[in-house]
């Protein structure tokens, strides 16, 4: 069974590789801004299912596709990727010292059959200097991630702890994927790629 990722995130493919699951990659190239709503968890899930629904269009049928999307929600506000460097470095600013919501959508597919779920992970962020933040997004690394951030780079100095599954802030909850799998019928080792000891 061919396994696709509907998602150009290399944390989210290193994830999987990590978990056993070889997926091929394969970029939506979705319009995002075709998505309206407020609710961060809503807005995860429905650019989770609109990548997972357009990469399934080109996949065989028997395929599994996952698909996922994060957003941060901090002070009632909703967080994608920044617009650039001074946006960052004002989120940053922000929310030193403080914490926030990060929704990560996820959306799988096999033979006409489709499960969504949201995870929501707690992140607490560190009260970080002007000097850290500047260089920090200096790094590009925020410029790429949902609420400019990441845990699993150069930002995780800057995370003070977590409160849920560490994976979904990455992108990509292994619990919450493995449920998903089950609703369509399938194992989760039954993907793993190499031999289980």
């Amino acid at each position: 069974m061919r396994i696709v990722l509907a998602s150009a995130s290399p944390a989210r493919l290193k994830t999987l590789l990590a978990a056993g699951v070889s997926p091929d990659v394969i970029v939506s190239g979705v319009d995002e801004s075709q998505v309206h709503t407020t609710d961060p968890a809503n807005l995860a899930a429905a650019l989770a299912q609109l990548k997972c629904r357009a990469v399934s269009a080109q996949a065989e049928p028997d395929a599994l596709v996952i698909g996922c999307d994060s957003v941060l929600s901090f002070d009632g506000q909703v967080f994608g990727k920044p617009s650039g460097p001074a946006d960052a470095s004002a989120r940053w600013r922000r929310m030193r010292g403080r914490s926030g919501v990060l929704y990560t959508g996820h959306c799988v597919r096999r033979l006409d059959q489709e499960f969504i779920e949201t995870a929501s992970t707690v992140v607490h962020f560190a009260d970080i200097t002007d000097d850290e933040i500047e260089v920090y997004v200096a790094s590009g690394e925020p410029l790429h991630v949902a609420g400019a951030f990441t845990i699993d780079g150069l930002g995780g100095a800057f995370i003070t702890g977590i409160e849920g599954d560490h994976h979904n802030v990455v992108g990509i909850s292994l619990p919450v994927l493995r449920e998903l799998v089950a609703d369509l019928g399938l194992r989760w080792t039954d993907l793993w790629h190499r031999p289980v000891a």
